[in-house]
């Protein structure tokens, strides 16, 4: 099973959204700093997750959601779960 995840920056403002095979470790390594696009904004918090069967299937809902990052699908989908 493949995830889909976006996460919160807890200090900050911010979104990040990826994909991935384990959730738990993933989290753990966007706040232990070892992720270079994340390690500025630490803590994160999971807001948000899809399931699929394939990596390519989870990355390519990636892809999907961040072709609309910061419009009004992103926000739907954020407040959704909020």
């Amino acid at each position: 099973m493949y995830y889909v995840y976006i996460l919160h920056s807890q200090s900050r403002d911010r979104y990040y959204i990826g994909h991935c095979k384990n959730l738990d470790s993933r989290l753990n390594e966007h706040n232990r700093g070892k992720v270079k696009s994340t390690k500025a904004f630490v803590p994160w918090k999971i807001v948000y997750t899809e399931q699929y069967n394939t990596k390519s299937e989870a990355f390519s809902r990636e892809m999907n959601i961040k072709s609309y990052k910061s419009g009004e699908a992103f926000k739907k989908l954020v407040r959704k779960c909020s």
